[in-house]
C-alpha cells in the first residue's frame, strides 16, 4: 500500500457528539485517527484489520520491524488482544497502575495480524488514564495505538502539534482543547513475557513498577 491521496485533515472536540461517530465510521473503514492520551497525542485503527494497520504505519512512515500496541478502556478488554492467565506480577500492574502511564507487554492472542506484532508473539497493551479517550474506546474496542508523529519526529502535545506532522495523512484529529505539556513524557514499558522483567522504555513509572514487582516476589 502506498500513502494514500492527501486528505483533507479535520480536527474537531474529542467530547462532539457527531465528531464521535465520524472517528467510529472511519475506523470502521480502516482509516487512521488522531486522539489525545493522558501522556501524547496518539494515532489510532483498528488492530484486526491488516490493511488498516498498513495505512498507520504508512502515515507514520513507522519501520515495519515495530509493532504496534494496543490501548484499552478497562480491564475487559484486555482478554480480546491478549492471552491469559496472566502472570501475578502483570495483574498486579494492571490493578495498581491502571489506568496510567504504563504499557505492559503480554503474550498476544493468536488471530492478530503479523502486521500489528511485527510477527511477534507479545502485544503491548495500555489503559488510558483520560476519561474522554477511554469511552471512545468502550464504542471502539481495543484500538492499535502509537505516538501522533512522523517516525523520528517529536512526540505531539495538541492537535496543532499533529496537524503540523501528519496533517494530509489522517483524515481526522480528536483535539480535548487541553495540551499536554512536554513534561508528560511516553509511557513507561515493561515486558513480562520472559524469565525476569525487562524495562523497554523507562518513562514515568519504572522504579515504581520495579519496587512493586519486587514487593509482590518477596517472601511474606
Amino acid at each position: 500500500m502506498t500513502l494514500d491521496p492527501v486528505y483533507p485533515t479535520q480536527i474537531l472536540p474529542l467530547d462532539d457528539p457527531a465528531a464521535q461517530e465520524l472517528a467510529l465510521a472511519l475506523l470502521a473503514d480502516d482509516q487512521v485517527i488522531a486522539a489525545p492520551t493522558d501522556t501524547v497525542y496518539g494515532v489510532f485503527c483498528r488492530p484486526d484489520r491488516p490493511a488498516a494497520v498498513e495505512r498507520l504505519y504508512i502515515a507514520k512512515d513507522r519501520p515495519p520491524q515495530k509493532a504496534i500496541p494496543i490501548l484499552i478502556s478497562d480491564r475487559e478488554q484486555v482478554t480480546q488482544v491478549a492471552q491469559p492467565p496472566f502472570s501475578l506480577g502483570a495483574e498486579t500492574l494492571m490493578t495498581e497502575f491502571w489506568p496510567g502511564a504504563l504499557t505492559i507487554v503480554l503474550p498476544a492472542r493468536s488471530h492478530l495480524p503479523a502486521i500489528l506484532t511485527a510477527g511477534q508473539p507479545t502485544i503491548a497493551v495500555r489503559m488510558p488514564n483520560h476519561d474522554g479517550l477511554r469511552a471512545l474506546l468502550r464504542r471502539t474496542g481495543p484500538l492499535a495505538a502509537t505516538s501522533a508523529n512522523r517516525s523520528g519526529g517529536p512526540e505531539t502535545h495538541s492537535a496543532a502539534e499533529v496537524m503540523a506532522q501528519l496533517g494530509g495523512r489522517l483524515p481526522l484529529i480528536l483535539d480535548d482543547g487541553t495540551p499536554r505539556p512536554a513534561r508528560n513524557l511516553a509511557s513507561t514499558v515493561i515486558d513480562l513475557t520472559g524469565p525476569a522483567p525487562l524495562i523497554l522504555r523507562r518513562g514515568p513509572l519504572a522504579d515504581a513498577v520495579l519496587a512493586r514487582l519486587a514487593a509482590t516476589d518477596a517472601p511474606p
